[in-house]
């Protein structure tokens, strides 16, 4: 299968980004169909099952994958989905909540060090330091000039990642708030998916329009060459999954990954 270009997604560093000038949901013609879906995944996930298993066998190089959205957005459907067919073998999820009373005694970024990949691991991120920026921000419990600082020190962050061998890819599923009602909706209609729900969800709904300009410069001041940031329309299940599929997939693809040199000579093995 064919690449798509994504290019026309990645944001652009320092641009005037407006989200709602992006759509959430691609054309109709764009919109894959079950039987198209489920055989470009296939597809995919073998390819990113095989680039995996490269990385991980290499150990010379990371790769971490930055997670962000409003809430229902699909960061656990993202997971769930791309990494289904993927040995768990140097893969790591890592979710972020609250931070706990230690985490808040150090600077923002002690805890998501600690998490980063080492060569030969793939990390996702389901939320990330960014949510220091963002929730932060739009709770009033830091100042926006506070925020412009953190920019900075994330931009550095994230250079010595990519300095050590890690490269970074960001994802914000982007969502519209339509969708939004119709997910949470469908979550308080069943009772096994109670438990998701929390009471910040609703209050955050409410904010809406302050996370959208707390997201629009976050993602235009921290998207860069080493750590670019996309948006993802994410109103579609599939379409949503498949654009993180292959985008995953030509990046590591990107980064050249080979196999290491056997630790002996094997022209020399006979087995009886």
């Amino acid at each position: 299968m064919e690449h798509k270009d994504y290019s026309p997604w990645r944001v652009k560093s320092n641009s005037s980004l407006k989200l709602r000038d992006i759509e959430t949901l691609p054309s109709p013609k764009d919109l894959p169909t079950d039987e198209a879906w489920q055989s470009s995944m296939h597809k995919l996930g073998d390819k990113l099952n095989k680039l995996q298993g490269t990385l991980h066998a290499g150990k010379s190089k990371g790769l971490l994958l930055v997670l962000q959205g409003m809430d229902t957005a699909g960061k656990d459907g993202v997971i769930r989905s791309v990494f289904t067919h993927i040995s768990p073998l140097g893969v790591r999820a890592e979710a972020f909540g609250a931070p706990s009373d230690l985490e808040k005694s150090h600077d923002f970024l002690w805890r998501i060090h600690q998490k980063t990949p080492v060569l030969g691991e793939m990390v996702i991120f389901n939320r990330s330091h960014y949510e220091d920026v963002l929730v932060t921000r739009v709770r009033g419990w830091v100042k926006k000039d506070t925020c412009e600082k953190r920019f900075d020190d994330i931009k550095h962050f994230e250079s010595l990642l990519s300095d050590s061998g890690i490269t970074v890819l960001k994802c914000y599923l982007h969502i519209s708030k339509a969708e939004q009602k119709k997910r949470l909706q469908a979550r308080l209609d069943d009772p096994h998916k109670h438990w998701k729900l929390q009471p910040s969800d609703f209050e955050d709904r409410q904010l809406w329009p302050k996370f959208a300009e707390a997201y629009e410069d976050a993602l235009s001041a921290t998207s860069t060459p080493d750590a670019p940031w996309y948006v993802v329309p994410a109103d579609s299940k599939p379409y949503r999954d498949l654009f993180v599929a292959d985008l995953l997939v030509q990046t590591l693809e990107s980064m050249k990954l080979e196999m290491p040199k056997p630790l002996f000579d094997l022209s020399k093995v006979k087995l009886d």
